[in-house]
């Protein structure tokens, strides 16, 4: 039972999804701590003298719970945008690339598919002859009728 978990676990993409998440983590604090040192002090500075930050106050006032702070929010889009970015330029791209050089296609643009006339299915491979779902056979592409 053991060697089949640790055979599982030592798997080579079992691995470089959980160095992956690492890193992941690790950027992760970093924009974090970047988002709540340096873009919500600006966000806040933007309300003027209010303690909480950016937005309003419902209820009674100096009440934390009751404070709509749409600052946090904008911060949070701003933590989620550049997290995403870091991800894309630093992980994928060089990924991508790795990869390209070792002949492996990634995270590349889907391919083009048409619907199938007969069962209807939308994501048949426009090159395909015949449909992955239904079996029937498919006119070649341009010659497909149009509604």
């Amino acid at each position: 039972m053991f060697k089949g978990f640790k055979n599982f676990v030592m798997r080579g993409d079992i691995v470089t999804v959980a160095v992956g998440l690492i890193i992941a983590l690790a950027l992760s604090t970093l924009i974090k701590a970047f988002t709540d040192s340096v873009i919500n002090p600006i966000i806040a500075s933007a309300q003027g003298g209010h303690a909480f930050g950016l937005g309003w106050q419902l209820g009674r006032t100096g009440n934390k719970a009751t404070y709509l702070d749409l600052g946090s929010f904008i911060s949070a889009a701003i933590y989620f945008v550049i997290f995403m970015a870091v991800v894309y330029f630093l992980i994928v791209v060089p990924y991508r690339h790795v990869q390209a050089r070792r002949g492996v296609t990634v995270f590349s643009e889907p391919l083009p598919v048409r619907t199938c006339p007969a069962c209807l299915s939308e994501d048949v491979p426009t090159a395909a002859t015949r449909c992955r779902y239904c079996c029937t056979d498919l006119p070649p592409v341009g010659t497909m009728p149009h509604h």
